[in-house]
């Protein structure tokens, strides 16, 4: 049986409290993340956010490659498949960005363990967005992690 370990690491001083009314808008590097060898499920990553806020917006970028099991797990968690031929990392910048413009999402929420997606913490951080990154070891960037106001460290753990 397996059960996922949470961290959440907080960037600023002030208590996530605050946040807990605040609407949040997740993407999901699905390639990156919902990988069996990490073992991390989707609720996993809801549960974790929902204690920080509330999600309004929830999208899970996958390549033509998922598995439909994959794609009928992520529709029945309420989330938002979106499916791409080839590479997933432009379509996750245009989602991000579609949230970072969004008056109604005041919390950007990236799980993913790519450090080509600094530049979308930062722009979300510019426009006074608060940030948080979700991943899990190994590969998590540590410039990623750095820069997000919010860091949930995530890892499956076998037990016996």
């Amino acid at each position: 049986m397996k059960e996922t370990l949470i961290k959440v690491l907080r960037r600023e001083k002030e208590p996530h409290e605050e946040i807990k009314s605040k609407s949040i808008g997740l993407i999901i590097d699905g390639p990156n993340i919902l990988r069996k060898e990490f073992g991390i499920k989707l609720e996993d990553i809801v549960e974790a956010l929902e204690r920080l806020g509330r999600i309004r917006v929830a999208k899970v970028v996958l390549n033509q490659y998922a598995p439909q099991g994959l794609i009928e797990a992520i529709v029945n968690q309420g989330l938002e498949p979106v499916i791409v031929a080839g590479d997933t990392d432009v379509r996750i910048a245009i989602e991000a960005m579609e949230l970072i413009y969004n008056s109604d999402v005041e919390v950007i929420a990236l799980a993913t363990r790519d450090a080509d997606f600094l530049p979308i913490i930062q722009e979300a951080k510019r426009k006074g967005k608060e940030t948080i990154v979700i991943g899990t070891e190994p590969g998590f960037s540590v410039a990623l992690q750095n820069a997000a106001d919010y860091v949930i460290k995530m890892a499956g753990k076998t037990e016996k």
